[in-house]
């Protein structure tokens, strides 16, 4: 078996609407599916019929895939246990996307740069997911 790459995969229950308009504004990311529980199964619950079965956004090279989950009643903890980590080759682009998720979430960490070699910084976005943003510098 050999794994050719781990896509993280969010819970949102009800959120995913609110991360997708986000994360095309702040990310640039474009939706590569979209399914609503009522597109699959027309007899559904009208309370899940608007409700997002599964989602992929492809953010840069990568994906990030997300539901709201098959329950309206369900909620899962604020953010779960995920970060998301996202590698940029370009500074300012990373500190332009950290700033638009920034501006109605939560810095955890500020950009700053890490001992590591690399401009580094979290946030935690509006729908509660904290997102890791690194961006290797060159040395001086």
């Amino acid at each position: 078996m050999s794994i050719q790459a781990a896509t993280p995969y969010l819970m949102l229950n009800g959120k995913s609407q609110q991360a997708i308009a986000l994360y095309q504004r702040a990310l640039g990311a474009k939706v590569e599916v979209l399914q609503r529980f009522g597109d699959v199964d027309g007899s559904c619950p009208d309370a899940l019929k608007d409700r997002v079965m599964h989602a992929a956004l492809r953010v840069g090279s990568a994906l990030l895939m997300m539901s709201d989950g098959p329950s309206a009643e369900a909620s899962p903890p604020d953010g779960g246990s995920v970060s998301v980590a996202l590698d940029f080759n370009d500074a300012e682009a990373g500190r332009q996307a950290f700033d638009a998720l920034a501006a109605s979430g939560t810095v955890i960490q500020p950009l700053i740069d890490a001992p590591w070699g690399a401009l580094f910084g979290v946030v935690r976005d509006e729908v509660g997911i904290p997102w890791m943003f690194n961006c290797a510098t060159k040395p001086s």
